[in-house]
């Protein structure tokens, strides 16, 4: 398979590539102006050569320069380095030169995809991008519906948006088409999979009641007093999906968190209990969340079992829609497919990934990689593994038709084969939104392919790289730093490319003291008040609580002779966390010297205590 080469993709930690961007710049500043003079060359200059000359036109050009050297300033002396392997923080990284160019290019034309008027071209991109995504992800283009939006928040909630008005659907039919519906009692009505509630709606659509049974649904009611039902998400949960419930009328009490296990993947048995005991008490479930890289841990759910479950209950009586948070881990998904976008079985994807990875993915992960295309929603987002600048989540659906539910443009959203553009803003969240993200987006996938060649290959280094730097925590677990020994160990091993781990002093039983000493360790990284450029390395952290994660970092804290009594006082364990999501540190040699510089920078830090 034909591979790109990622060294060509970025500008460079150091710029190498920089005579490669300006080159490619320059010449789309003067196509760009080729644009404005093409459009009737007859019109006479509105800004003539003698107005360029005058004092007032020159005092203005100076001071736009003096307040864009300002501004350079500030943005040096403040913002994150992302490009360099030393950043090994959040979900972020250098973005790719080609959606940075097509960012750039797309910007000076100012469209704004929600108004077909204003963005005849980005807007069509946008549509294009969503169908590849939605290839990717394993739905049928043809049947599916995708789309950008500002990030994955706004994608997830457009999941629930649509779970929520799906699942009133049924009794909406037995108030104005109960022909339809005939023999059905409340739990059935409650029950019905996604599939037969859209075939349903299409035979309303014939009998010309598709506006009345819309009317009659949650969108035209409101949430009936009893509710729609429970939503059931892991602990390890974005917070957007709280956020979610309180914005879409659902409450938050109806959310249950499933525990995690000790590996930080939703239990499953947990979520089979809960399923059976909604089931005993006839709870409706409005919809199953799986999450494909966590936030803090990168953890991928077992989504082939939860979709197994989701099989198995529908077959019972218990019904639900089930939606993929795939905001980080999406993309990883192009690692599995080869170039004609087919699923590799695992022994073509381990002959694919010998060079660059010997142990990943395990059967756990391929598992759940396959699997994605069983949902009826996911959230991706370009703007993480997708390595393109912000804003640029997306939202895709497998089922087309069920967009209708939430369009405010006209019934019959999809007559024709095709996405017509202009209705965009009728079925989204939003109300503007930039083409120039859509541009970067469609330049990035036109030039790296969603298969193993070219996303994958890129991802699958930046895999490499947490690979090397997780064994490298457990090969060299100790620091030593003013006569005192401090061990450092792995929450666990990674499912992608986010290492969380921790320090704590030899012989401290103190939750509280280990806690202060991580905080430090994260501080003496990330100077706020300081240049960023200043640190030797940077990380993020996060703080797992008791009343979000129950009991599950108990045995991480055990590890460090932290007892049970500690946890019960403190509540509460703080841990460092490297997103390891630049390309560039997999290389051997490169490995070997940022380590050797991250493990000095970390014994400085332990030194100033």
């Amino acid at each position: 398979m034909e591979h790109k080469a990622v060294n060509a993709l970025f500008l460079g930690p150091k710029s190498e590539n920089y005579p490669v961007f300006k080159q490619m710049l320059g010449y789309m500043m003067d196509d760009y102006a080729e644009w404005r003079r093409g459009f009737h060359p007859d019109d006479p200059l509105v800004i003539t050569p003698s107005d360029q000359e005058e004092e007032g036109f020159q005092a203005t050009v100076r001071e736009m320069r003096q307040v864009l050297v300002e501004l350079a300033g500030l943005l040096q002396m403040t913002s994150v380095p992302w490009f360099s392997p030393r950043y090994l923080g959040h979900m972020t990284a250098d973005t790719l030169m080609a959606a940075n160019l097509g960012y750039m290019l797309a910007l000076l034309y100012n469209q704004n995809n929600v108004a077909y008027e204003g963005s005849p071209g980005t807007t069509g991109l946008e549509l294009e991008t969503g169908r590849q995504l939605a290839a990717m992800m394993g739905y049928d283009p043809a049947q599916s519906w995708g789309h950008l939006t500002a990030g994955g928040t706004i994608a997830n909630y457009e999941g629930l948006w649509l779970a929520r008005n799906l699942k009133s659907i049924p009794h909406a039919l037995r108030r104005t088409v109960p022909e339809l519906v005939a023999g059905l009692d409340d739990w059935a009505l409650w029950n019905l999979s996604p599939a037969s509630i859209l075939d349903l709606l299409e035979q309303a659509k014939q009998m010309g009641c598709f506006e009345q049974v819309r009317a009659h649904s949650v969108r035209g009611q409101g949430i009936p007093a009893g509710g729609l039902g429970k939503v059931l998400v892991p602990q390890s949960k974005h917070y957007s999906w709280v956020k979610a419930m309180d914005l879409l009328g659902l409450g938050q009490e109806r959310l249950i968190q499933i525990p995690v296990q000790d590996d930080y993947r939703m239990d499953l048995e947990s979520l089979r209990v809960t399923l059976e005991a909604l089931l005993e008490s006839h709870t409706p479930v409005l919809a199953v969340v799986a999450v494909v890289g966590t936030t803090e841990e990168g953890a991928v759910d077992g989504v082939y079992r939860i979709a197994d479950l989701r099989d198995e209950f529908s077959k019972r009586g218990l019904s639900f829609w089930l939606h993929i948070d795939a905001a980080y881990g999406g993309y990883v998904r192009s690692a599995f497919l080869d170039a004609q976008g087919s699923f590799m079985d695992l022994p073509q994807m381990r002959e694919e990934l010998q060079e660059s990875l010997s142990d990943w993915p395990s059967d756990h992960i391929y598992q759940a990689y396959q699997a994605i295309s069983r949902s009826d929603s996911i959230t991706v987002d370009p703007h993480k593994l997708g390595y393109i600048p912000y804003p640029a989540g997306a939202f895709l659906a497998r089922d087309r038709r069920v967009v209708e539910l939430i369009s405010y443009f006209a019934a019959y959203v999809f007559e024709e084969a095709e996405d017509n553009p202009q209705l965009l803003g009728s079925y989204i969240l939003e109300g503007s939104k930039p083409g120039a993200a859509a541009a970067a987006v469609w330049v990035a996938h036109r030039l790296v392919p969603l298969h193993w060649g070219g996303y994958g290959r890129l991802i699958g280094s930046s895999i490499g790289g947490a690979r090397q730097f997780y064994r490298s925590l457990l090969e060299q677990p100790l620091f030593s730093a003013n006569g005192r020994n401090y061990l450092v160990l792995p929450l666990t091993e990674p499912d992608l490319n986010i290492v969380v781990y921790a320090f704590n002093e030899q012989g401290n039983a103190d939750l509280e003291v280990m806690n202060a000493l991580n905080q430090r360790i994260c501080e003496h990284g990330f100077r706020p008040t300081g240049p960023l450029l200043s640190s030797d390395f940077i990380l993020s952290k996060t703080s797992l609580e008791q009343k979000e994660y129950r009991d599950t970092p108990l045995a991480f804290l055990r590890r460090f002779g932290i007892p049970e009594e500690e946890w019960r006082r403190v509540g509460s364990v703080f841990v460092l966390r490297s997103c390891v999501v630049t390309p560039f540190l997999a290389r051997g040699a490169t490995f070997e010297t940022y380590w050797g510089t991250f493990r000095q920078s970390m014994t400085k830090a332990l030194e100033t205590l």
